[in-house]
């Protein structure tokens, strides 16, 4: 097994890999995923949907830990379509097989490139709350703040993009179309702006999605 965990994280349950672990060695399951928490408590990470913003993200962002989410989804394990690679735990063979993490995505979103890649082999993202952790977000590599960082930033939106388009246009499998693309904390579109099971458009992915 392989788990990947950035340089900013601090782990808050002392069986935190074992939560992971448990369901990684399962046949069907090829990636776990863990709850992260930004230093106030807030929620960082809770899995990701696809078609946030857009692209992708995190679900629940700024929700506090003790709140209770939509069909406390935030506290349930779950499947997902991708999970982040903040901590994140997955079979070598599965991680070999698919060649790693895609190279193109130096920085971003090569966590959720690489979820998608498991799926299509037909194995699960789980998401567990019972693996936590504080995540000190971008600490290291502080935050896409200047033309450089952002025209990276995009390029790596329009690769993604460009391998995943099917689930931008369909929609995320898990997650419902009713809700709203353009928060993470899975409320009900406001139909004067968004249409039920519409893309949130992006300029930029205006010719692939």
């Amino acid at each position: 097994y392989l788990l990947f965990m950035n340089n900013d994280i601090e782990c808050l349950k002392a069986d935190s890999v074992e939560e992971m672990l448990q369901f990684v060695q399962q046949e069907e399951v090829g990636i776990c995923g863990a709850r992260l928490l930004y230093p106030d408590k807030m929620i960082q990470h809770a899995g990701v949907v696809m078609g946030f913003g857009g692209i992708a993200g995190a679900t629940f962002i700024g929700t506090h830990e003790t709140e209770n989410s939509y069909m406390h989804r935030a506290a349930c394990i779950q499947n997902y379509s991708a999970v982040t690679a903040a901590v994140l735990m997955t079979k070598k063979s599965l991680f070999d097989q698919v060649g790693g993490f895609r190279e193109e995505l130096a920085v971003a979103f090569n966590d959720v490139d690489f979820c998608l890649k498991i799926r299509a082999l037909g194995k699960r993202v789980v998401y567990t709350p019972y693996a936590l952790f504080t995540h000190y977000e971008s600490k290291s590599r502080g935050l896409e703040d200047n033309p450089e960082k952002v025209k990276r930033f995009n390029g790596e939106i329009v690769c993604l993009a460009k391998h995943w388009p099917e689930i931008l246009r369909k929609g995320d499998p898990y997650y419902n179309p009713a809700l709203t693309l353009r928060k993470s904390n899975f409320t009900l579109r406001d139909l004067s702006v968004e249409k039920v099971g519409e893309p949130f458009p992006l300029e930029i992915l205006k010719d692939i999605v």
